[in-house]
């Protein structure tokens, strides 16, 4: 039998993201705004955890942040790219050190049932195996630890896996796992009430080639086993960007759905969420802080 197409290779990602560490930052829109919504809500959170982990970490700007929030704790950025940790390494002050290891989110060399919070900002997208990935997780977290993540959902890029259908038959577009199926998978793996929600973004371009260099600045090539091995050529291209004309903007701009899917999840143990008047998640933690 051949292989699933939509199986993603791990050298690939990991090339991709080496080859992206340099520039990532001009081009990552959207992971800022994402760590910009994550941590806001972490503002929510009323304890104070020993050990955090930032899983796939980047270019760091998240580890520096949660280093100030938290400057008692140890706080560990973990990426699978060498490159994104020289990075990362740049957002560090002398009072603002954190431990950078480059690892397999799969396969973490952390002790179990060490880290009080996992912080993860779409990862998850890139994750070859959903539930070995969460199991992970629920390794290293500790007794009534807290796991927050964004991840993408199935609509994001639906305007280009759209116009590709239009071009070839081939897998080019990644395939995306709805909050269902990741809030099932967090409980097989382990995790007690998963909490989710979806927000929708559309980020524009003015051009197609705009949008196409942002994807390869973030290291989001096409890392699916299905993929085509040679150059696609120019008129395929054109093809692709003839494709997409459809979506168009009135303005003339180029659009790319983004769905952002938004969890927590706790650690067996843990004090159930409380929703506050304006509806945001609210942990009461505050038993929950050094052991």
């Amino acid at each position: 039998m051949s292989p699933d197409p939509f199986l993603l290779e791990r050298a690939a990602v990991r090339r991709g993201f080496e080859r992206a560490s340099a520039r990532y930052d001009a081009y990552a829109a959207l992971a800022t705004r994402v760590r910009g919504e994550l941590l806001r809500r972490l503002e929510l959170l009323d304890f104070e955890p020993a050990v955090v982990l930032d899983l796939g970490t980047g270019t760091g700007h998240a580890a520096r942040a949660l280093r100030e929030r938290w400057r008692g704790a140890t706080l560990i950025a973990v990426d699978v790219a060498a490159g994104m940790l020289r990075e990362a390494g740049r957002r560090q002050g002398w009072r603002r050190r954190f431990e950078r290891v480059r690892a397999d989110s799969a396969a973490l060399p952390l002790a179990s049932g060490r880290i009080e919070l996992v912080y993860s900002n779409l990862l998850l997208p890139w994750a070859l195996d959903l539930e070995a990935e969460l199991a992970e997780v629920r390794r290293v977290l500790a007794p009534r630890g807290y796991f927050t993540f964004a991840t993408l959902g199935p609509d994001t890029l639906r305007e280009l896996r759209a116009a590709w259908a239009e071009v070839d038959g081939l897998v080019h577009v990644h395939r995306f796992f709805d909050l269902h199926d990741i809030g099932d998978a967090l409980q097989r793996a382990g995790f007690a009430d998963p909490v989710m929600d979806v927000d929708r973004y559309t980020l524009t371009y003015p051009s197609f080639a705009a949008l196409v260099a942002e994807l390869r600045g973030v290291g989001a090539g096409n890392a699916l086993a299905g993929r085509a091995r040679g150059l696609g050529g120019r008129s395929r291209r054109a093809r692709l960007e003839a494709a997409y004309e459809r979506f168009r903007q009135p303005d003339g701009r180029y659009p790319a759905s983004c769905e952002v899917v938004y969890g927590q999840a706790w650690c067996p143990g843990s004090t159930p969420p409380v929703r506050s008047r304006r509806g945001e998640v609210v942990v009461p933690l505050a038993s929950l802080g050094r052991r």
